[in-house]
């Protein structure tokens, strides 16, 4: 399915966006009902759990899904979601279609029904979604080692760096000190995947960039 634009502008606001994935997950007909179980938005994207009944209380039966004890599958979707000239629009995508963003919440994944195949593209995108929540979140000061080198804007490349951070403004902004060169580079969430810790000395890094920040002022005089 392709995107899906509201041209009445009815969706401005995050409010506005979980009532209208709580619309779409939910479902009466004759035969079933499906509901909203958690919607959680992280960046722009959304993912839902949603849980499908029988309505005449018996088993419902899936080719992907494991029917859980009350009889009820709960399964997970993607929706991705932008504005466009002010106006929202979504695409959304069922787990088993191989999503390719995979940053939902584990605590979203743990209300899921098992999965059948354990080589199915459900289950691939559930470990993707494990995956990025394992990423280490490290602390100012840790020494780091990446899983492989990463290559930077003027062509040059760096594995071992130092967690620190800059201001903007009021705001404190994550940055990385280069082993080889004592530069100053941002690196995103996924370049640390696999990544090693070497060390870590709490406090030290902020006055590294400091003195780098002083030499450069001072060198420019």
């Amino acid at each position: 399915m392709g995107w899906l634009f509201y041209t009445d502008r009815r969706v401005q606001t995050y409010a506005d966006e979980k009532a209208e994935i709580a619309r779409l997950c939910t479902f009466e007909s004759d035969m079933r009902k499906t509901e909203l179980i958690k919607a959680c938005k992280v960046g722009s994207t959304w993912y839902a759990a949603a849980r499908i009944t029988n309505r005449d209380g018996t088993p419902f039966e899936d080719a992907t899904y494991v029917t859980d004890p009350d009889g009820s599958i709960t399964f997970g979707a993607v929706f991705l979601t932008r504005y466009d000239d002010r106006c929202w629009g979504y695409k959304d995508m069922e787990e088993s279609a191989g999503p390719n963003e995979s940053r939902a919440p584990l605590s979203l994944l743990a209300l899921l029904s098992e999965l059948k195949d354990p080589d199915s593209y459900a289950h691939a995108w559930r470990q993707r979604c494990h995956d990025w929540d394992a990423i280490p979140d490290y602390e100012e000061g840790d020494k780091i080692k990446l899983a492989s080198p990463v290559t930077l804007t003027d062509g040059s490349s760096c594995q071992i760096v130092t967690a620190t951070h800059y201001r903007r403004g009021r705001q404190k902004r994550r940055c990385y000190r280069v082993e080889k060169t004592g530069g100053f580079v941002r690196l995103s969430k996924s370049s640390l995947a696999g990544s090693e810790l070497l060390g870590s000395a709490k406090g030290e890094a902020s006055r590294v960039l400091a003195e780098f920040l002083a030499g450069q002022r001072g060198s420019s005089n």
